[in-house]
């Protein structure tokens, strides 16, 4: 017994010293990466937050001129002893409720945000502390990665060792934007209140605080109710975090906001502020620059901007009589863009009508919504040419049932059997999903990636083939993706800038100069582009029509639910030249039972005409590329232009289809939706039939 003993008391001696070792090297790692996390926070260099601001930042156009400069953003300080101590307590309580027990980093905050990221399989919440949103705003980029989390941490940790909290609740609520072209507390005091910041009550510091997160969907000149409901959420932290009385709370909640009799300096006095701030999502997303660098940093930006061309889309978007009446309470919208699709780049921009905000919503790039039947030369019939099919080809359009899907043409009806050129032009539905089916889903996916479409799981059905995306996309997204057809097959990424360099005039960043990707073959783009001629020439996109230019393009629409067929939610029209293309989205923001279209594709497509009219004023008549021999051929004897049935018959009593019948049950020429142009209202007008807006 006493040798097994022995060896027990061996074992247990052996498993002390492998514990203790597993002690020590833990605690030498621990020490290790401490010793490492101080190097790396050592050499962080702040210098720039005790640097004064540099001149404004110069916008030059495609021929070097300057066209804009980003000015407005200056800066005008205030000190921690003139902020309200309510303020502060509310920036804190909304932002970072422990800014005055960590040291930068909020360890807690970002275990939580790593718990919900896991969940979600993505990066859905940032948790960064003040600090951490101060050395983004003015170090880094605004992307969601932890690379710039663990950056933002690094930072963090030397500005505190740098800096006290007072000081840096100071330098963060002077940089940060709050709306309306306030730039810093003191701008937004006077902005919204038309006071000094001292003056600020409870209620409106609270609300500032609130809108900090979203300054332009929560701005209370044009959100009232949503910076109201912001500004009492505010007001409950800070009384759950024991900085407000109930009694002073119960107070406050019922105040009414009190705006200030100032104008709010939302960027007028920056020239094409739409294209501006396409320059600054662009120069942050692709080459780094920080918001901060761009706002304040004194840059030299070269772009693609033609001006003539941008005072022109900023013209039209000026005419409210280009647009259809909109409804009393809310404006009908719309984006568009201009590119060259022989470069890529963005020639003019407007990302919506009525005021321009500097850095308010841009419709042009940062709208989602479905593209309706633009989808379907991309993800239908280019696919299709290029498995061998012809313009010539039929396809039945008849009733079917895939599974529990019906697909339906707009305004119902059948056609029976209908050549390729013929569903493309007419915008047939049924047509179209038949033959995605007959190829693939597969196929038309690849073909969207291709044109640059970015599509997810839940995109591979057969609504694919009517543009039933689940994100939808923008203006900017349909241009590139139509730019394919116009440039022989080759897509070239559509881009504002040219070149960065810094005041001094060195290179920053530069635009690469072959970026071309060949997207599809030559002959396919032709044929493509010849269809698409015949939507304009003959088809649903007859109002696109250009005096004396070839054009080519396609109508789109998106069915508003619960209006049977006869409300618009999305009406898209995207077309081209041989050196311009154009992408026109028109709809409201927010669509309900009151707030749909009711007006054709035809709405789209004239302000389309209108844009493009203007834009290439005297510009050089140019020519599409011949494309192969079948490529327009139609079955059959070609109808005459005012044969709109397609029956090659005379209109008369028993032939009541076609456009220049004047007898008895004339109904009038079809339109993209399959319904009588007379049972729309009339030209202008939206469901309300009201009168034009006025503004």
């Amino acid at each position: 017994m006493k040798p097994r003993s022995k060896k027990r008391s061996t074992v247990q001696m052996s498993w002390k010293k492998l514990g203790v070792a597993l002690i020590l090297t833990g605690i030498l790692v621990v020490a290790l990466g401490w010793a490492v996390f101080g190097a790396l926070v050592n050499k962080q260099d702040i210098t720039l937050l005790a640097k004064p601001l540099p001149a404004a930042t110069i916008i030059y156009d495609q021929d070097d001129e300057v066209a804009s400069r980003i000015s407005l953003n200056t800066i005008e300080p205030v000190t921690f002893e003139q902020l309200p101590r309510h303020l502060i307590d509310a920036v804190v309580a909304v932002e970072d409720k422990r800014f005055f027990e960590h040291n930068g980093a909020d360890l807690w905050g970002i275990a939580r945000a790593l718990t919900t990221n896991l969940t979600s399989g993505k990066t859905v919440q940032g948790a960064s502390t003040i600090t951490q949103q101060l050395a983004k705003n003015v170090f880094l980029t605004h992307d969601r990665t932890w690379g710039r989390k663990w950056n933002e941490v690094l930072l963090s940790k030397k500005i505190e060792g740098e800096y006290d909290k007072q000081q840096i609740i100071e330098m963060y609520i002077n940089q940060i934007y709050f709306g309306e072209g306030a730039w810093g507390i003191k701008r937004a005091a006077e902005t919204y209140f038309s006071k000094k910041v001292e003056n600020l009550t409870l209620s409106e510091s609270a609300m500032l605080a609130g809108i900090i997160r979203a300054p332009s969907a929560l701005s209370p000149f044009k959100h009232l109710d949503k910076a109201l409901e912001r500004r009492n959420i505010v007001l409950q932290l800070m009384k759950d975090q024991g900085k407000l009385s109930p009694a002073a709370y119960e107070k406050t909640v019922r105040e009414p906001i009190k705006l200030g009799s100032a104008k709010p300096n939302r960027g007028e006095g920056i020239k094409y502020p739409y294209y501006v701030d396409q320059i600054i999502r662009e120069a942050s997303a692709l080459y780094g620059l920080t918001e901060n660098e761009i706002l304040h940093g004194g840059l030299r930006i070269h772009t693609a901007l033609d001006t003539k061309m941008q005072q022109a889309a900023e013209k039209v978007y000026a005419n409210n009589a280009v647009f259809p009446t909109s409804n009393a309470d809310q404006l009908i919208q719309s984006g568009a863009v201009l590119v060259d699709p022989r470069d890529g780049g963005i020639k003019a921009l407007v990302g919506g009508r009525g005021q321009q905000p500097f850095r308010g919503f841009n419709r042009a790039v940062q709208l989602k919504r479905q593209p309706g039947s633009t989808m379907k030369p991309i993800s239908v019939y280019t696919p299709a040419f290029e498995q061998g099919y012809r313009p010539d080809d039929t396809l039945l359009d008849e009733p079917v049932a895939f599974g529990g899907y019906e697909p339906k043409n707009a305004g119902g009806g059948y056609h029976g059997e209908v050549s390729i050129y013929e569903a493309i032009i007419n915008s047939y539905n049924i047509p179209a999903v038949r033959l995605l089916n007959e190829m693939g889903i597969d196929a038309g996916m690849e073909a969207a990636e291709r044109f640059g479409i970015e599509l997810k799981d839940e995109d591979r059905t057969l609504g694919l083939a009517l543009g039933g995306l689940q994100e939808g996309v923008s203006p900017l997204t349909m241009a590139e993706a139509f730019s394919v057809f116009a440039n022989d097959g080759t897509r070239n990424p559509a881009h504002s800038i040219i070149r960065i360099e810094s005041a001094d005039g060195e290179v920053l960043a530069e635009a690469a100069g072959d970026a071309g990707v060949k997207t599809t073959e030559s002959s396919v783009a032709r044929t493509m582009t010849a269809m698409l001629e015949g939507v304009v020439e003959e088809g649903t996109g007859e109002v696109a029509a250009l005096a004396g230019r070839p054009v080519a393009g396609k109508t789109g629409t998106t069915e508003m639910p619960g209006t049977g067929g006869e409300g618009i939610k999305d009406n898209w029209f995207v077309g081209y030249t041989p050196q311009l293309v154009g992408a026109v989205w028109l709809g409201y923001d927010h669509t309900d039972a009151q707030h749909y279209l009711t007006t054709t594709s035809k709405a789209a497509a004239a302000v389309f005409r209108e844009l493009m009219s203007e834009a290439l004023k005297g510009e050089p008549i140019l020519a599409f590329p011949k494309a192969p021999g079948n490529a327009v051929k139609k079955p059959g004897k070609p109808p005459k232009a005012d044969d709109r049935d397609k029956d090659h018959k005379p209109g008369g009593k028993g032939n009541k289809g076609d456009k220049g019948d004047k007898g008895p049950g004339h109904k009038g020429p079809k339109n993209d939706h399959g319904q009588k142009d007379e049972d729309r209202p009339p030209k202008g007008h939206d469901k309300h039939g009201g009168p034009k807006d006025k503004d």
